[in-house]
């Protein structure tokens, strides 16, 4: 499923923030400025209650904060986070790096991950490995260019470029042929977060949005 609404919205959002207060808002911020998918990261304390608070705003029938958000887990670096962001519910991994023990625990339990690699061996390698998609990360390093070379001999490897994204050049990245485009402090800042800033954060949200879908 994460893979259709990456197809449909063209855009992930990362939240990386010191503290999430109320995540059922914040997702419902994001949905509401056309970015479904919402990246959680390990590097915020205590993800995992944010998750599950995320995640059950999303299930609980006639919940007010419901907003349809797909929820998922990043900077997953080990075996053990990988098992307690998918027992909080995650929806979907993502790793930073090639990591074949986070691959086997999502495998495992039918989750959906992706992978992050730069090299085309370290591509061919997360493709090996059950990636659904391969995050190409850091994105900054490279260039949309490196992108376009790399789907010349992997044409059917899906990519989510991640890293120094924004509005200015979202649109770049998927006309070098990015399944979807990652959404982090361009979006959704540590600041706007703390102010509850929902309305900012939608509006960003829509103008990134906007321009990705300028490479369709």
């Amino acid at each position: 499923m994460i893979i259709d609404v990456l197809a449909t919205d063209h855009a992930l959002a990362v939240v990386r923030a010191p503290r999430v207060d109320d995540p059922g808002a914040l997702c419902a911020a994001l949905v509401a400025g056309g970015i479904r998918a919402v990246e959680f990261t390990f590097t915020t304390p205590g993800v995992e209650e944010i998750v599950k608070a995320a995640v059950a705003a999303q299930d609980a029938p006639g919940n007010q904060d419901a907003s349809g958000a797909i929820i998922g887990v990043g900077t997953v670096t080990s075996v053990a986070q990988a098992e307690s962001a998918i027992a909080a519910g995650a929806r979907f991994l993502v790793t930073p790096g090639l990591h074949e023990g986070v691959a086997a625990v999502a495998r495992g339990a039918g989750i959906p991950f992706l992978l992050g690699a730069l090299s085309p061996t370290e591509v061919m390698r997360a493709v090996e490995w059950g990636s659904a998609a391969v995050k190409i990360f850091p994105a900054s390093l490279v260039g949309p260019g490196y992108l376009s070379d790399l789907r010349g001999p992997l044409p059917d490897v899906l990519f989510v470029p991640s890293g120094g994204l924004h509005a200015g050049n979202a649109g770049e990245w998927m006309r070098a042929g990015a399944l979807a485009v990652t959404a982090g402090s361009s979006v959704v800042s540590a600041t706007a977060i703390e102010a509850g800033d929902w309305t900012g954060i939608t509006e960003r949200a829509r103008d990134f949005v906007a321009a990705a879908r300028v490479g369709d």
